[in-house]
């Protein structure tokens, strides 16, 4: 399995590849499930490669650990799945 960071560079570094729809599916541990969010929702700081920001409903940003990200969809079609991973929420 090619890990989450991997597929997050190509994503970002591959023109013909990167030019889709992306969405992150990471667990949450409050729903107990899985939240699909849009890639473009999600703040990637520079040089961090740990986790990423994602802005709650009251417009708080939360810091998520990549290690929770377990889907990831291109053009809605599932592309990369941690293994293990199901039961999806949005």
């Amino acid at each position: 399995m090619q890990p989450i960071d991997q597929v997050l560079n190509r994503i970002r570094w591959d023109r013909e590849f990167g030019d889709a729809l992306f969405e992150i599916g990471y667990y949450d541990r409050l729903v107990a499930g899985i939240i699909r969010r849009p890639l473009v929702d999600l703040l990637f700081e520079p040089g961090n490669k740990e986790s990423f920001l994602l802005m709650d409903k009251e417009g708080v940003y939360q810091r998520i650990p990549l290690h929770r990200v377990r889907e990831v969809y291109r053009n809605d079609e599932l592309i990369w799945q941690r293994p293990g991973a199901s039961g999806t929420n949005r």
